[in-house]
């Protein structure tokens, strides 16, 4: 078996690996697992030699699992990676490139509420309501590394808005959290979309003008 770079997948026991055919081996002698949590180590580490990523698959996403390498490589690159951190000119970079990252996030923020407003669309009498929603709603979405649609590439902003909407309303104006819902094929999905609906009947009283709000799940729902 050869040892150069190749991805695997997570197997049970926790010391073995899965091939792309099935059969399930040990790493090579030698060699220890560095686990996903620092990205910059883990792509010198790749980079310095053979690994074995461990990557798997649950529907369209992929989780890491850590690198199999050398573990003379993994703590070479681990003490070269600390003295450069450590070294002044490290600091200033880190920082710059924090401030610019976190510049570049306000502004999305920014991008994304403007956006959640724009399709809500209330009728003038219900902006009030609406700048509420559209706050809570981004709070929610918005934060790095909160996995909601609102941090996914694969969509325009507009298009996230309006999903990161339904599925705050789907927690927060209907029981879809208490349902019992049969583990059924396609029966989630199903009343995901039911719910997606009513959400949706809901929001277009809100743009026509037409909604009792003392009585209504959406006006309960935010701060008063």
């Amino acid at each position: 078996m050869d040892h150069e770079t190749r991805i695997v997948s997570p197997t049970f026991p926790y010391d073995m690996v899965k091939l792309e055919d099935g059969t399930k081996v040990h790493p090579p002698d030698g060699w220890a697992l560095l686990k996903p949590g620092d990205a910059t180590l883990t792509r010198r580490v790749k980079a310095a030699g053979p690994s074995w990523t461990v990557q798997q698959k649950k529907g369209r996403k992929t989780f890491s699992h850590g690198v199999w390498a050398p573990e003379e490589t993994i703590i070479a690159e681990r003490e070269r990676l600390e003295t450069e951190r450590e070294t002044p000119e490290y600091k200033a970079k880190r920082e710059k490139d924090l401030q610019r990252r976190e510049k570049k996030h306000q502004e999305y923020v920014a991008e994304f509420h403007q956006s959640v407003l724009e399709f809500l669309a209330f009728d003038p009498q219900f902006e009030e309501l609406a700048e509420k929603l559209a706050a809570a709603v981004t709070a929610h979405a918005t934060p790095v590394g909160s996995g909601t649609v609102a941090r996914t590439q694969r969509i325009s902003v507009e298009e996230r808005a309006e999903r990161a909407v339904i599925a705050w309303m789907r927690h927060k104006t209907t029981a879809y959290d208490d349902m019992h819902i049969p583990r059924i094929k396609g029966k989630r999905r199903q009343v995901r979309r039911q719910l997606a609906a009513r959400s949706r009947e809901l929001l277009d009283g809100y743009r026509a003008g037409v909604v009792e709000t003392d009585s209504c799940p959406l006006s309960n729902a935010l701060p008063s």
